[in-house]
């Protein structure tokens, strides 16, 4: 070995000085640093070690080691003054110094490569299965821990485990280790609007109170929905309120009447991310499997201030049947559990149905709102025409949204497919939006619930239907 080459015991040696003010003997000025630089150098310093690990055969360089000097006394002042603070288990007073330089150190070496991505690389160079994140065997090794300390090093990673900060399949030494990405997320000052959590997708759009046509009632119903995430800290927190989780609120009512734009209208008035629940990507043939992906959707988004919105509940909370199978058991924990965590959930949950007859009563309890979203009626029918239709559209003077709205008993949905259809039959043809664009429209729309559509159905538009249609 050259005489560059550094043992474990220096390897170790150098790792100890991390929460030192000086390494071997000479005090270590701070290099002058951008706020980025210094943001990174807590992963740069892994990097670092993982460097002086592989090439601990010829020995790390002089600059490399000189480099590993510099990052960790930065270190020692990003952990003294910065995200550390936001870790309340970094701060347990009851934990010895060392105690939490390693798990400050353990953490760090999970987090670096979702916050340094070259250092995945790295741990793929490392690692014979090429998993760009750490295993507890390679973090022993990049943090050159000593076998005295290997028990200490394996409480501290349970311990975080139970405390969800990191995450592993299986408890062993080969595993891979997983960051939390919400303490991830907010650690490193990441918006989290986009990253949304497991089996779901975000639903950009944010409605206004005017887009959404529906009676004062149903209105007044879904304002009241939003005292309950409102005034919650009042209520609870001043008043002595009993602790609830959610709100959750049931909306019913058929497809197109507006329950999603509810959701994102609640949404933009919170001034949070809306996402939408995929069920399907949650149910699992195989036991056990639901359960999990439920759990993993739940612990995804503890402790942030966003809606989660669950389609069509009627398919998994459905009136409950016989046990006449092992299956049938099954599909009623599941259900039970899916409500438990809902329940559980410190956050707003909008479940939506178009059978509301279908869901068991007994659910109905575990609701704090139910807002039904009727049909719109003729008057509402008539905003919907003006309000969806493009508004800089050219429209033909004789066209009468009042005899348009009592013609077609459409909902909002089915409103807005005519009207955007109508628009690009218009500007396809050079010329204004006016009967016949509606008319074939209209048609186009009722075809698609229903394989002859009679010119009874179109009521005065038949007129209009002319040769377009051949």
């Amino acid at each position: 070995m050259t005489e560059r080459a550094i043992s474990l015991e220096q390897a170790a040696h150098l790792e100890q000085a991390t929460n030192l003010e000086q390494i071997d003997g000479v005090e270590v000025e701070p290099h002058e640093a951008s706020p980025e630089l210094e943001d990174l150098a807590e992963w740069h310093r892994i990097e670092l070690l993982c460097l002086c690990l592989l090439s601990a055969a010829e020995g790390p360089s002089d600059d490399l080691l000189s480099e590993l000097k510099r990052a960790q006394s930065k270190v020692n002042q990003v952990r003294a003054s910065t995200y550390w603070h936001a870790l309340p288990l970094t701060r347990d007073p009851s934990m010895s110094a060392q105690e939490i330089a390693l798990t400050q150190d353990i953490i760090a070496c999970v987090f670096a490569p979702h916050v340094l991505p070259r250092v995945g690389w790295l741990y793929q160079d490392l690692q014979s299965d090429k998993t760009p994140a750490p295993s507890e065997a390679l973090i022993l090794s990049v943090l050159a821990i000593p076998d005295a300390l290997l028990h200490l090093t394996r409480k501290v990673i349970a311990r975080l485990e139970a405390a969800g900060y990191i995450k592993r399949d299986q408890a062993t030494p080969f595993s891979p280790l997983f960051p939390d990405r919400l303490l991830l997320s907010g650690l490193m000052k990441w918006s989290l609007d986009e990253a949304a959590p497991p089996g779901s997708y975000s639903v950009k759009r944010r409605a206004r109170w005017d887009e959404l046509i529906l009676p004062s009632a149903q209105k007044a119903m879904l304002r009241e929905y939003l005292y309950w995430i409102q005034q919650k800290h009042r209520v609870v927190g001043e008043w002595g309120g009993q602790a609830t989780g959610g709100p959750v609120a049931l909306f019913a009512g058929p497809s197109g009447t507006g329950k999603t734009m509810a959701a994102s209208v609640l949404a933009k008035e919170l001034n949070w991310p809306l996402f939408r629940v995929d069920l399907a990507a949650l149910v699992s043939k195989y036991v056990g499997e639901t359960e999990k992906n439920i759990g993993q959707l739940f612990d995804a988004t503890h402790g942030r201030k966003i809606i989660l919105q669950f389609d069509e509940v009627d398919a998994l909370m459905g009136k409950r049947g016989e046990l006449r199978e092992a299956k049938d058991r099954y599909a009623n924990m599941e259900v039970s559990y899916l409500l438990a965590r809902i329940e559980e959930h410190e956050g707003p949950c909008v479940l939506t149905t178009n059978l509301r007859s279908q869901i068991d009563k007994a659910f109905c309890r575990r609701f704090q709102m139910v807002v039904e979203f009727p049909r719109p009626g003729v008057e509402q029918r008539v905003t919907l025409w003006k309000q969806l239709l493009p508004p800089r559209a050219p429209l033909a003077p004789d066209l009468d949204f009042v005899i348009l709205a009592k013609a077609i008993n459409f909902t909002g949905g089915q409103i807005r497919n005519a009207a955007l259809h109508a628009a690009y039959l218009a500007a396809a043809n050079h010329s204004e939006i006016g009967w016949q664009c509606i008319a074939v429209a209209v048609h186009r729309e009722l075809a698609k619930e229903q394989s002859q559509v009679s010119l009874s159905q179109m009521g005065v538009l038949a007129q209009y239907l002319g040769q377009a249609l051949d």
